[in-house]
């Protein structure tokens, strides 16, 4: 843990992140690389998740065995970039159900800027795993999190490839209560809100625009 940030250092994970930092690095190599994190990164993320009994059968005899409940988990990605991690996730736990949070950074004022809100109902017996990745200045991060803490999910978990000093810093302090799960806390941002040395806009790499 470093701070409110826990760092996911699996070798493998810190493998393909390397790769896509790589400028040279291709739309179609960044998305498919991006799934594999997610779904190691979901591994990680999802090492405490409750279970429950089950009684079944084996080939041999009764047993109690034991299950998650993916239907109790929601992923939340931050569009359009969260969208990068979410294969990854759905490849781990399939049955888990998915929202969405629209929002865009004003250029000027760099505040975020809702446009779309859409959960699962029945929030309230439901575990969120908000996905983006990356963490900058940490204002979307935290208007997600504020916006979805209205739907009273059971618990919110916040997880990103990327993140920063300040990202960190701005999100724990609205939001002390959220665990942050990364790959990498990188040096710092620079005056266009970028992290250093991060991989560039994560939404253009993945879908090819500039």
């Amino acid at each position: 843990m470093t701070g409110h940030a826990q760092v996911l250092d699996h070798p493998l994970i810190q493998h393909k992140l390397t790769l896509l930092r790589r400028k040279e690095t291709s739309t179609t190599s960044f998305r498919r690389l991006l799934t594999e994190v997610g779904t190691l990164m979901a591994y990680e993320v999802t090492r405490d998740m409750p279970m429950h009994d089950v009684e079944i059968e084996t080939p041999l005899e009764t047993m109690t065995g034991r299950l998650i409940d993916g239907k109790k988990l929601v992923f939340v990605p931050i569009l359009r970039a969260g969208m990068g991690l979410l294969d990854g996730f759905l490849s781990v736990v399939p049955g888990a159900r998915v929202g969405h949070i629209g929002l865009y950074r004003d250029p000027k004022t760099l505040v975020a800027v809702e446009y779309y809100f859409k959960m699962p109902s029945g929030m309230r017996e439901r575990d969120a795993i908000v996905l983006d990745p990356m963490l900058a200045t940490g204002h979307s991060a935290v208007a997600a999190v504020e916006r979805l803490k209205e739907a009273r999910p059971r618990s919110i978990r916040f997880v990103c490839l990327v993140s920063c000093p300040e990202g960190i810093a701005t999100f724990s302090q609205a939001h002390p209560d959220v665990p942050i799960y990364t790959a990498a806390i990188d040096r710092e941002l620079n005056d266009h809100a970028y992290i250093l040395p991060g991989l560039g806009d994560a939404g253009d790499r993945i879908f090819g625009t500039k």
